[in-house]
């Protein structure tokens, strides 16, 4: 009889409790389950579970990963009413108080990374470092935001949300088909008005921790006349610029390897934090 071979990677759920109610967490992790932590944001509309293979390669790089399910997704039960990024951020520093030992590196892709840097912004205490992943320009190119509506749409023609996402997601020569599951629409406007509160000149100017700009190198959300945006805004000595290749707005599916790669290499370079043993006590 074969001998059973133990998983590079454990991964569990946990639910985690707060004042309002409970958030479902996705977690993997080193098989002793220790290493720094790292929580996955997701982009608009979708769910925590789009970081399936990039939280692997994390976690086979020695990281422990953390990805709460967004309120409304999931078996998170906490209310979606009058949602705001301070909200948002809040959940996620309850996950790293909870689970990632008070501190760890935010990776926020797309619309996530607007909570990442609410959350450094408010708790800067419980943050070692942001990657912005797919963000787009500051000022988003013209009709991208229609063709996100068109794309995460289910009512929509299969050919014609195709057409769209890959326009609008998926580099030349990379299946956007996936991306015809997944979206949860009904979640759209509560979202997009969250995303107003507090407004992006609040937030956009303010970089407590370290940030790592993750880009697309086809992204049309981020052309590359926008490439040095904010490394030009926030200082060369702040935000470090990396672009994927063969890659669109959704790079962290797109090339999860090279992500993975490219968030170690630039964690590996931080302060050392607290989340390095994070996980000792949980068991994964």
């Amino acid at each position: 009889m074969n001998a059973t071979i133990p998983p590079a990677v454990l991964h569990c759920r946990e639910m985690v409790c707060t004042g309002d109610g409970e958030i479902d967490v996705v977690i993997d992790a080193p098989q002793n389950g220790v290493g720094p932590a790292i929580v996955l944001l997701p982009s608009s509309q979708r769910d925590s579970l789009d970081f399936d293979p990039l939280a692997r390669q994390l976690a086979l790089l020695g990281h422990r990963v953390l990805r709460p399910q967004p309120r409304g997704m999931g078996r998170t039960t906490l209310p979606v009413r009058q949602l705001t990024l301070h909200a948002l951020a809040q959940d996620v520093i309850d996950i790293v108080e909870a689970l990632g030992g008070g501190s760890a590196v935010l990776v926020g892709h797309a619309f996530g990374h607007f909570i990442a840097r609410v959350a450094d912004m408010d708790h800067p205490q419980c943050v070692r470092g942001v990657v912005v992943a797919g963000a787009a320009a500051r000022v988003f190119p013209a009709g991208m935001a229609e063709s996100l509506d068109i794309a995460s749409d289910p009512s929509q023609p299969d050919a014609l949300r195709i057409a769209h996402l890959q326009r609008a997601f998926f580099a030349a020569g990379n299946d956007p088909r996936a991306w015809l599951e997944g979206w949860h629409p009904e979640l759209r406007a509560v979202y997009r008005v969250a995303g107003t509160v507090p407004a992006k000149d609040r937030w956009w100017t303010v970089a407590n921790a370290p940030l790592l700009d993750l880009q697309g190198a086809q992204d049309p959300w981020r052309p590359p006349e926008s490439r040095s945006e904010l490394q030009n805004l926030l200082g060369a000595q702040r935000v470090t610029v990396q672009v994927i290749d063969q890659a669109s707005h959704a790079l962290v599916v797109e090339q999860p390897v090279a992500v993975a790669g490219a968030i170690a290499r630039w964690m590996a370079l931080l302060p050392e934090g607290g989340a390095s043993s994070a996980g000792a006590a949980h068991g994964v």
